[in-house]
């Protein structure tokens, strides 16, 4: 049942990251031809201005979900509806102090860009864009990691999937008939408000979930535990726009956005990997399977870091001649900046490395144990993309991620090997050496095939997307099939198996 569940939330979140990625390259695309560089960068820095509400959080919302593993697994009905009863009521008081955050923000974050907008046109912008972050703490945050834990996150999945779709038509529509940017955006926003609702609307109907009824009595042991981790995540997620808002110009971070749609478009594919993966070991934890657990983690390893390796491989190889096209035609900054991609990419994929460690890390309850990591990668983050940010620029800011996300991936893996699968750490160390010299074997080949050619058209671009994409799997799927037998050999039991069942 677990493994049902689990390939129904991989497929279900990965094609919500395909859409995503569509969506989230046709939309700027269409802002960038019809409004300027600039409008698009402004919008990217308000999102991520607006976005550090979420340091309220403190790591919620992975506490919420593991302490829920357990009263679910024992269909303890009365703990569950206690535990999203004290997380309501922390996120309504979340969205409060949202709105005093947004107060502040008005009066603050237009002198940053006062030379190129007028401080009502920000204002503007900065309220219509809040809209669906206080409806998504407000209505559907609880239900959303409820679904999460209850191995549901297919739900989520498809809600998002919807949404995007219709916002991306709508958005298109209204700028192509000449809507202002801030009536394109309030459109945007009322969408996605939908997204809590119904996800609000669906747990109340399938489980008879009635938090009105239940004692406001439940404390969340670990409340502040998870804080570290999820302030280095806000930083990773946020850091680079902010010092480019305060010592950059906004076509700088309309540079910075287009390069990161692509990587965040990746991203989101490859954590769709995971996507119920850390509800189903953190089921098999709580019910003391640590022998099921291990054997399960190493043919799910072999099966991640393949996808990873075979996608970001691709996406170091792909990224600039893909956006030598996507911007073929505007002129207003130079959107050519291979350095800077090459350091992205990497920076990302150290994240893409980290990523099952992390998840099952935190999918047990180990906030605790691993949270000086996390100050020390949120402060490496800050300070190394400070110093840099002056002379470099984006490729400053993109070093100071690159170094804080390689040494948290060390950490992950040390804490994951030792306390949690209880085995030799060397074992993760060597298959993250094998990435690495799959993907600089890679590298090297594509660059060789590519060298003298012109990108000045799609066609192009994915004639070669295919090749490199054939070139990588072979190598990947041969030198794996040689170097991991038995892993590959209970990795294709396990795929077999699932398909039988449908």
């Amino acid at each position: 049942m677990r493994s049902k569940k689990a390939i129904k939330n991989i497929i279900s979140s990965l094609m919500q990251q395909i859409i995503t990625i569509v969506c989230g390259l046709i939309l700027p695309r269409v802002i960038i031809g019809n409004y300027g560089s600039n409008v698009n960068g402004l919008i990217s820095s308000i999102t991520q201005f607006l976005s550090y509400i979420s340091l309220l959080e403190a790591g919620i919302g992975p506490v919420i979900k593991s302490v829920l593993y357990k009263p679910i697994a024992d269909k303890d009905k009365n703990t569950i509806e206690k535990i999203l009863k004290a997380s309501q009521k922390f996120f309504n008081v979340i969205a409060y102090i949202f709105i005093g955050y947004l107060i502040v923000l008005s009066f603050i974050y237009p002198y940053f860009v006062k030379d190129e907008f007028s401080t009502w046109y920000t204002v503007s912008l900065l309220i219509i864009i809040s809209i669906s972050t206080f409806a998504e703490y407000f209505f559907g945050m609880v239900y959303k990691l409820y679904l999460q834990a209850e191995q549901k996150t297919y739900i989520t999945a498809n809600i998002q999937s919807i949404t995007t779709i219709l916002n991306t038509i709508c958005s298109v529509f209204l700028i192509k008939f000449g809507a202002s940017i801030q009536i394109v955006k309030l459109i945007s926003s009322f969408i996605f408000v939908f997204r809590p609702i119904l996800q609000n609307i669906y747990v109340k109907k399938h489980y008879n979930i009635k938090l009105n009824e239940v004692k406001d009595d439940y404390k969340l042991k670990q409340k502040w535990d998870g804080l570290a981790q999820h302030i280095a995540a806000v930083i990773h997620g946020n850091t680079d726009v902010t010092l480019l808002t305060i010592f950059s110009t906004t076509a700088e971070i309309s540079v910075y956005t287009v390069y990161y749609y692509v990587i965040n478009g990746i991203k989101n594919v490859v954590q769709a990997f995971t996507g119920g993966i850390d509800a189903s070991f953190g089921d098999m934890y709580v019910r003391n399977e640590k022998e099921h657990l291990r054997e399960s983690y190493k043919v799910y390893e072999l099966f991640y870091y393949t996808i990873i390796t075979i996608v970001f491989s691709c996406t170091l190889v792909m990224i600039v001649p893909f956006i030598q096209v996507y911007t073929l035609g505007i002129t207003d900054v130079n959107y050519y900046r291979p350095v800077f991609a090459y350091l992205l990419v990497l920076a990302e994929y150290a994240w893409a490395i980290r990523l099952p460690y992390s998840s099952i890390t935190l999918a047990v309850g180990h906030f605790k144990q691993t949270q000086k990591g996390a100050w020390v990668e949120a402060l490496s983050n800050i300070i190394i993309s400070i110093i840099l940010v002056g002379k470099y620029g984006i490729i400053g800011v993109t070093i100071g991620t690159l170094f804080a996300m390689t040494i948290r991936t060390i950490e992950f893996v040390y804490h994951t090997s030792k306390y949690i699968l209880e085995r030799n750490q060397i074992y993760s160390y060597i298959h993250i050496f094998i990435t690495a010299v799959q993907t600089i074997i890679i590298f090297v080949i594509s660059n060789k095939i590519m060298q003298n050619v012109i990108f000045n058209s799609y066609l192009i671009w994915i004639k070669y997307a295919i090749i490199i994409m054939i070139i990588s799997c072979f190598i990947i799927l041969f030198s794996n099939l040689l170097l991991y037998k038995n892993e590959s050999r209970e990795l294709m039991k396990t795929i077999r198996k699932n398909i039988e069942r449908k």
